[in-house]
């Protein structure tokens, strides 16, 4: 793990301190993370919408037999290459 120093104002370091007391976090790092995870779903939530608005407002296409079993069986390899997550 790499180390980053930042600088708050006061008024943001009290608020962190806040964060961690009320809601648990161990260290301010830790608070941090969790904000910075939150943004990264947040960002890869807002890519997806993206992508399919692209679809819906793109062309249409028929999709065959052929179509569906690659799906799914994309679908199912990547099912089987993911750990459990919490």
């Amino acid at each position: 793990m790499t180390t980053m120093n930042i600088s708050l104002p006061d008024e943001m370091k009290a608020f962190v301190e806040a964060q961690m007391a009320q809601d648990g976090y161990a260290s301010a790092s830790e608070y941090l993370r969790a904000l910075i995870r939150d943004d990264q779903k947040r960002w890869a939530r807002q890519q997806l919408e993206a992508k399919l608005l692209e679809g819906v407002q793109g062309p249409s296409t028929v999709m065959t037999r052929e179509d569906w079993d690659t799906i799914e069986q994309e679908a199912l390899e990547g099912l089987a290459g993911e750990a459990f997550r919490p």
